[in-house]
């Protein structure tokens, strides 16, 4: 049987890459998929690929607004979830001493406010034993040149994780973060340049990028019951480019 078959998930940022080969896993596994992103027409396209299980959610998740009317929307078609994935992020290159403030709220605003509000509120609904599986990067770990307010908001989220887990018994959840490592997606092809990514290959111990379906299977992993115990833990599906 499906591992997912009977649970609900919601996967923001799941009109492209990374999220939705999420979104795609989770179906395929026999969850209900919710995607969210913010240009509506990613997200018809991304609804065609995922078919009749998926439901779009146009929603900035730097906006608590939008998140607001998200989960109304679960809760209407759904009445509660099992799987939360906090994956809507963005990346902006800030190079040192020309780093602006505009730069440094965007970021922090969508990948730090943006996954605080993206799980507080999601706890009304959250049924006992649910997965909360927030994006990380390896960046975090190993902040590239030009990224280190990127790495810096993921950062914050594997603290947010550290901390959340403490409350798994008050709220019957688990929560976990999910960092990969450099993936060909569309955002990181436009962020990083092919000299770079050429660099990050070279430096990965398993001697290439990952893909996004790799990633897709960690979270299967992590938002199914196989992954029961683990909780408060950084899954890093980078290669081992940050580990060593």
């Amino acid at each position: 049987m499906a591992v997912l078959t009977g649970k609900v998930a919601v996967v923001t940022g799941g009109s492209s890459g990374i999220g939705l080969a999420i979104a795609h896993a989770f179906c395929e596994e026999g969850a209900t998929v919710f995607i969210t992103g913010r240009r509506k027409e990613a997200l018809d396209d991304a609804i065609v690929e995922l078919g009749a299980n998926a439901t779009a959610v146009v929603c900035d998740s730097a906006v608590p607004s939008d998140l607001d009317a998200l989960y109304d929307t679960v809760r209407e078609q759904a009445g509660h979830v099992d799987i939360v994935v906090a994956n809507a992020g963005i990346g902006i290159e800030t190079v040192f001493g020309e780093v602006t403030e505009e730069q440094v709220d965007a970021l922090f605003a969508t990948n730090v406010k943006g996954t605080v509000f993206t799980v507080q509120k999601a706890l009304p609904l959250l049924r006992p034993g649910a997965s909360i599986i927030l994006t990380g990067s390896s960046a975090a770990t190993r902040p590239p040149y030009g990224l280190e307010i990127y790495a810096a908001t993921k950062a914050a989220v594997r603290n947010l994780a550290r901390g959340w887990a403490h409350s798994a018994r008050q709220y019957d959840f688990r929560v976990n973060v999910l960092s990969p490592g450099t993936v060909p997606t569309p955002g990181l092809l436009d962020l990083v340049p092919a000299e770079a990514r050429e660099q990050a290959e070279e430096a990965t111990p398993l001697g290439r990028l990952g893909t996004p379906e790799e990633i897709a299977a960690a979270a299967t992993f992590l938002a199914s019951n196989a992954s029961s115990y683990v909780n408060g833990s950084e899954l890093a599906a980078d290669g081992g480019a940050a580990q060593i």
